[in-house]
Formats: C-alpha cells, sequence, structure tokens
C-alpha cells in the first residue's frame, strides 16, 4: 500500500527562477494554495538546488502549471541539477521556451503565475517559499499530474 502522502495525484509545477540573466527551470509538487485573498501559494524547495539558490537572492518567480503533454520534460527539469546543467540551454535548442510577462518560461504550459517572495521557512530537507500571486494566466485544463508520472514509470508513488 502507498504511504499516506502519495495516496492523492497531485499537480506537477515548474518554478522559473531567475539569477540576473540565467535561468533555471525545476519540478515540484509540493504545491499548495494558503489565502485566498491575498492569493497566497505556498512551495517547498529541495535543499542544494540551483531553484532554491535562486529563490533565497531573488524576489520573483514563475510557477507553470505543467500540460499533460509536458510529462517527458520531467526527466530534464526534475532529475537533473541546474547546478550541473544548464536547462535553460537545452529547452532553447528544442524551441521549448517561450515569453510570458517578457521573462523567459516553458511554451504550452496549463497555467502560469508571476509570484512575489514574501517568506521562507527551513522545513527538513526542503525549504517553505510563501508567495504572493501578482498576475497569472489559466491556458487549459489537461493537467500533469503524478498520477500521469507514475503510469509513464517517471516516479514511483
Amino acid at each position: 500500500m502507498q504511504r499516506p502522502w502519495n495516496l492523492p495525484s497531485y499537480p506537477v509545477y515548474s518554478l522559473t527562477t531567475y539569477s540576473g540573466d540565467q535561468v533555471n527551470m525545476n519540478v515540484c509538487t509540493y504545491v499548495s494554495a494558503l489565502s485566498m485573498n491575498p492569493k497566497i501559494i505556498g512551495i517547498a524547495l529541495y535543499e542544494n538546488t540551483k531553484t532554491l539558490d535562486n529563490m533565497l537572492n531573488s524576489e520573483m518567480a514563475i510557477l507553470q502549471l505543467l500540460h499533460k503533454d509536458q510529462f517527458p520534460l520531467v526527466r530534464m527539469l526534475g532529475k537533473k541539477s541546474g547546478l550541473h546543467w544548464d536547462k535553460d540551454t537545452w529547452l532553447h535548442k528544442k524551441e521549448r521556451t517561450t515569453l510570458w510577462l517578457g521573462y523567459p518560461v516553458l511554451a504550452n504550459c496549463s497555467a502560469y503565475m508571476e509570484l512575489k517572495k514574501k517568506d521562507n521557512l527551513k522545513t527538513g530537507d526542503h525549504t517553505l517559499f510563501l508567495f504572493e500571486v501578482k498576475r497569472f494566466k489559466s491556458c487549459n485544463s489537461d493537467l500533469l499530474t503524478t498520477q500521469i508520472l507514475s503510469e509513464k514509470k517517471i516516479i514511483r508513488i
């Protein structure tokens, strides 16, 4: 039987962080809406990652809700470290990026959210960030979920 926290199927996101002109994208599922007004999102970022480094030194990020057809990107964005691999260059070569609000993001996501960092808290092997949603765009409801990743044998749950 699965562990209790693996029973539900969760949406799969990519958090795009920026450091100067460098862009990094990761995969995250530890994401939750925390408040309706103002709209506050909590995102837990794994330690020793480029995403965490960028977020500790930045005030904004873009959260992208992945489309179900984007499952192949999870191996590159979620299983390779931005500390050792230039994800942005790879994505550009594969023509997988576009601009949203002037920021480089993944093309064809189900939704995009511009986030402003409010606070962070070290929580075991992750750091929890609280963000206010400044702007958003919903594109479609065909979401990538952890269940789809499990069926594709990309993750085990």
